[in-house]
């Protein structure tokens, strides 16, 4: 019994040195560049506007703006999910009826690997981060106008907004897994008014 487990075992670790072997020879550096770089831009814009937007603001504008930021952190990884599980199927069959913005959505799901980095990684991630530092200026608001200490406000603030961050996106994985087919088809749509191929 043993012997047949560590045979099973060294199959498993056989197989994913294989696969690892293929990933690592498909890893697109021209790709990697591009995304750190981009990464970089939309965390400049995202931070320099919410820099802006939360200067000498009341405190219910910047739970608001804060709150926009972890939507917008959501919704990329519901759009992330949504590419990765989705059915190619599907959406060559529509294609090939000519479906307004199939052909989109197929080619998302060419590059599922990149789109959904995209969304997850970089703009869900830059999200989180903006939005944690959206959590210092609430932070010192609440502290400037109650008298209350700053620690016990800024762990309150912090754990509210990773709460939120969390929850968002645990409920956003679950809608996704569901309605992916839909949820992708409906952002190729939107993305079909910008981008015509």
């Amino acid at each position: 019994m043993k012997t047949v487990k560590r045979d099973e075992l060294k199959n498993l670790k056989v197989q994913t040195r294989r696969k690892e072997k293929i990933k690592k020879e498909k890893i697109d550096k021209k790709w990697l560049l591009k995304v750190t770089l981009t990464g970089f831009i939309i965390s400049l814009f995202l931070s320099l506007i919410s820099e802006k937007a939360l200067t000498n603001v009341p405190l219910f504008v910047a739970i608001l703006i804060t709150l926009v930021f972890i939507f917008i952190g959501v919704f990329f990884d519901i759009i992330g999910m949504a590419v990765t599980i989705s059915d190619e199927k599907v959406f060559h069959s529509m294609n090939s009826r000519k479906v307004k913005a199939a052909n989109i959505a197929v080619k998302f799901k060419k590059q599922e690997e990149k789109v959904s980095s995209f969304c997850c990684d970089v703009i869900g991630d830059i999200c989180g981060v903006v939005s944690g530092s959206a959590g210092v200026t609430i932070t010192a608001l609440i502290s400037s106008n109650t008298n209350i200490s700053i620690l016990p406000i800024g762990l309150i603030t912090t754990a509210t907004i990773a709460a939120l961050t969390i929850g968002g996106k645990a409920i956003g994985k679950s809608f996704a897994i569901n309605k992916s087919n839909i949820i992708l088809y409906e952002f190729a749509k939107f993305i079909s008014i910008f981008y015509k191929c």
